[in-house]
């Protein structure tokens, strides 16, 4: 645990130990403490620290997924799409996407058939529909290659989705839970009624014991590892890694909207706006069989999306424009489908128990769109365990930062350039995005940027810094440039180290 970070201090006895601090642990860590269950919840490394930060970054319904029949997938996707849109607008925003139609490729019926679905699947929409576009005439056009005749326009949603977990892991602790990251669990047996648990801290090397009376294994790729290993049980379900790679390049195009690729081998590929200056690309879909620790892109997978901006846009790109790249390796659940791409993103919740009592929920699939619900049905599942567990409350609950007047990010952003108009306009949005209203807790009182103390590059500060540390669990240069912003793009080697020296005295103040 980041000693600074405001919290209780951890007990030694708990409703529930959720094992991972990804998505769907902080997930279901908030919705617990929400109902009543002591929580705590143990990261080894930091919060979205893997899987949950190297995401496509999109709340959506998934569109692809209709192909694969994956109806009640979608639709549950594109209700809690507009619902998250709701609860945090400051780290979710709407984002259109322009889908060229390729000859030889989906026919354009089959492509304004599953956008008809898209469209009509959610009982409630607020984001505009689709309609087709000529690209000879259109703006959205002007980047692509003249081949490309006509297209489809439709809106899904942007996240930012490392922040997405921290946003979470703060509303539980805010309603009771403990959050340790650095803090593995190494062993845990059912003893009685419930679970005796090793925790290490991975810094100190410092262990302790704790109980607790039902455990989440929400490891992510390690799901089946924690489930095997760590509490010694073997499971019906088991896991498919998949690894899914992106590259950065600058920016490509004009506009705020996105690009959805379709490629010959039937994968889709998104070119999305990123950062203000750079384009997203990606993702490949690759199965992996390796250690499911730290990955990066291989030289096959970036080619491959090179190659795949290269058949539809008329600047071309080569590795050696590739500014930065991430891969991560998702613990999709093993239906048995040949094709990686096929494998259902859809989520099972495997519960075992020893006479009704020392229950073990794992969590395998999911993806970060339907987290929320997925927690939801989590609860529905330990309910059994916990009588007493009070009802679902999350759909209607903003995360922290979000509790702005009709959801309204820009009417926030100019109230807030409007009380410090000292800031920059960049830096005012970025804080705006990164943390919504609780960004005047950054700010304070100050009444000038000197008043926020040693400034790094891309307008972070220590104000910003020692919030992060208190607030947010950061401990590293790298927590904070690469996960809890991406302040890293535009980070020189003099400025990370100017940062890493500040959170050591930090650290040794403490």
């Amino acid at each position: 645990m980041a000693a600074a970070t405001r919290q209780r201090e951890p007990s030694a006895a708990y409703d529930l130990l959720i094992v991972g601090g990804g998505i769907n642990g902080t997930g279901i860590a908030r919705d617990a403490a929400g109902r009543g269950l002591s929580v705590l919840l143990a990261e080894r490394g930091d919060l979205a620290g893997f899987t949950s930060s190297s995401s496509t970054k999109l709340i959506h319904g998934g569109l692809r997924y209709l192909e694969y029949y994956e109806f009640r997938l979608v639709r549950e996707a594109l209700a809690e799409r507009e619902r998250l849109l709701r609860l945090a607008p400051h780290v979710i925003w709407p984002l259109r996407f322009v889908l060229p139609h390729d000859e030889g490729l989906r026919p354009a019926w089959m492509l304004r058939l599953g956008l008809f679905l898209y469209d009509h699947l959610a009982r409630l929409r607020t984001l505009p529909g689709s309609h087709g576009v000529d690209l000879r005439s259109s703006d959205y056009g002007a980047p692509l290659q003249k081949r490309l005749k006509r297209g489809f326009v439709y809106s899904d949603c942007w996240v930012e989705d490392s922040r997405l977990v921290v946003l979470n892991a703060m509303d539980a602790r805010e309603r009771g839970a403990t959050v340790l990251t650095r803090t593995g669990v190494v062993s845990a047996r059912r003893e009685g009624d419930g679970w005796v648990a090793t925790l290490r801290d991975e810094r100190g090397g410092t262990e302790r014991t704790v109980r607790a009376r039902a455990v989440v294994n929400a490891a992510g790729p390690w799901v089946s590892e924690t489930l095997g290993g760590t509490l010694g049980i073997n499971s019906r379900a088991a896991v498919r890694l998949i690894k899914g790679s992106h590259i950065v390049v600058k920016r490509l195009f004009a506009g705020d909207q996105a690009y959805i690729l379709q490629q010959p081998d039937k994968r889709i590929i998104f070119a999305i706006p990123y950062e203000r200056d750079f384009t997203l690309i990606g993702t490949t879909d690759v199965p992996y069989e390796g250690e499911p620790g730290p990955v990066s892109i291989s030289p096959e997978e970036t080619d491959y999306l090179c190659g795949c901006i290269n058949r539809s846009f008329d600047t071309k790109i080569t590795p050696a424009d590739v500014v930065w790249s991430y891969s991560g390796v998702r613990p999709l659940y093993d239906d048995a489908a040949e094709n990686a791409s096929a494998v259902t993103r859809d989520y099972v919740l495997d519960v075992e128990d020893q006479g009704g009592r020392a229950a073990v929920l794992s969590v395998f699939g999911g993806k970060i769109t339907t987290y929320r619900r997925l927690a939801e049905h989590a609860l529905e599942k330990l309910k059994p365990y916990f009588p007493a567990l009070k009802k679902a409350w999350t759909g209607d609950a903003v995360l922290p930062g979000g509790a702005m007047k009709d959801a309204d990010f820009d009417q926030f952003l100019a109230k807030l350039r409007a009380e410090k108009p000292f800031l920059p306009d960049e830096t005012a949005r970025r804080l705006a995005r990164a943390y919504g209203t609780r960004a005047r807790d950054i700010v304070g009182t100050a009444q000038s940027m000197a008043d926020l103390g040693e400034v790094f590059d891309g307008g972070l500060t220590a104000a910003e810094v020692d919030y992060l540390r208190t607030e947010e669990w950061a401990v590293t240069a790298e927590d904070i440039l690469w996960r809890r912003s991406k302040l890293g793009l535009r980070t020189s080697a003099d400025s990370a180290a100017r940062l890493t020296a500040y959170l050591d005295r930090k650290a040794e103040a403490a």
